[in-house]
């Protein structure tokens, strides 16, 4: 036999060796996903999965909470394109309440809320947008048309909380499922609500801030209104939080500016001259640019410690130059993206709607300036509907 062949016929017996022994060891385990693994963790049948998570009769609620919260845990979302395909129900539609200004702010929320409905859009989920101007600015007859407009779900900015209450009540009473994003109306029976928790970011800015100052400092903040949830909790959690980091500091003034830009260059005019040992602002509105021109105007830019909110292109050079010392950033375009997401989800899909998302908030400062999106000034603005107009996405 040549060396050629002894060479095959081993090749030969190897092979059959190798084959015999294959049959004999265990087979790769598949991994267990979606309805499967739910099914799985919450000791129940597929059927009984099936019913839970669709909203079907022939399962008792204590079961169906259950898998539902199996389901959010392993975060199981299922094929939206295939369910979309194949549903027979008749097209989702939502309503969005969200304000056009201050731009610096709503354009990111607008952005993500505009990126995600294209998405959805796929998946026969329509969008009619009232848009109002401006924070609490007839906002509960936005509501109001919406609710009238026969759609499924409403996202709200909900500038006046206590006027929308009883409208968003009346909504949910009706069916009609009302997600809040960037502040709450959190006496209302909404169904969710999407935001940086509020309290958070006034901790976060009151520690930094008492600990960028000597003790006994002087400090004021700049709010937008404090009728809105999110302004109240940030300058409380703000007045609660600097003190305890700052032996004998004191918050000797609250201002509103009414997200108005001369409203709040003026005051804060004031509130200069007449607190001439002032060392630190914190201004929990996006609305930071006409702060920033008092302080230039009173010669005083980068003297006293200004802790802003959120980020847009314009803050970019006063944070690189100390005239703003950091800001507290709140992620507006996955708050709007999240807010779909999650309301179209449950209209499509039957998946749980979570009564709250709370995104951790962030710290911007001059070293980690270029890592935001809101940096780059060549990203082009989303195209926000006008007030009262009727649009489909």
């Amino acid at each position: 036999m040549t060396p050629d062949r002894c060479k095959y016929e081993f090749s030969g017996w190897q092979a059959f060796f190798f084959r015999a022994r294959g049959s004999l060891m265990p087979r790769k385990k598949t991994e267990i996903k979606g309805i499967h693994l739910i099914a799985q963790l919450a000791d129940v049948s597929i059927g009984t999965v099936d019913r839970a998570l669709h909203g079907r009769t022939g399962i008792n609620e204590v079961t169906r909470q259950k898998v539902l919260r199996v389901a959010q845990r392993i975060g199981y979302t299922p094929n939206l394109a295939a369910r979309a395909l194949s549903s027979a129900k008749s097209e989702v539609r939502i309503g969005i309440c969200v304000p056009r200004e201050i731009r610096f702010f709503y354009d990111q929320l607008w952005g993500g809320i505009l990126d995600e409905a294209r998405r959805v859009a796929h998946f026969g989920v329509q969008f009619l947008n009232r848009p109002v101007q401006s924070l609490g600015e007839h906002d509960t007859e936005a509501f109001q048309d919406l609710v009238g407009s026969d759609v499924d779900g409403i996202i709200l900015t909900a500038g006046n909380p206590l006027r929308l209450t009883p409208l968003i009540n009346a909504a949910e009473s009706a069916g009609i499922r009302v997600v809040c994003v960037s502040t709450d109306a959190p006496g209302s029976r909404r169904s969710s609500i999407v935001c940086v928790e509020p309290s958070l970011n006034g901790f976060l800015a009151g520690e930094l801030m008492a600990k960028c100052l000597p003790p006994g400092s002087k400090v004021a903040v700049v709010a937008g209104m404090l009728t809105a949830e999110d302004h109240r909790k940030k300058t409380d959690g703000f007045s609660r939080t600097f003190p305890q980091h700052n032996p004998g500091g004191k918050v000797v003034a609250v201002i509103e500016g009414h997200e108005d830009e001369q409203e709040s260059y003026k005051k804060t005019l004031d509130l200069l001259t007449h607190t001439p040992n002032l060392a630190g602002l914190y201004v929990n509105t996006v609305n930071c640019l006409p702060v920033c021109r008092a302080l230039e105007t009173r010669g005083l830019a980068g003297k006293v410690r200004l802790i802003a909110t959120d980020l847009f292109p314009e803050m970019s050079a006063l944070l690189q130059q100390g005239a703003i010392t950091a800001s507290i950033y709140q992620h507006p375009y996955r708050q709007g993206q999240i807010a779909v997401r999650n309301l179209a989800d449950y209209l499509v899909n039957q998946l749980p709607l979570p009564p709250q998302v709370h995104l951790s908030p962030g710290v911007v400062m001059a070293s980690n300036l270029h890592l935001f999106r809101e940096t780059r000034i060549s990203e082009p603005q989303p195209d926000i509907p006008a007030p009262w107009k009727r649009v489909v996405a």
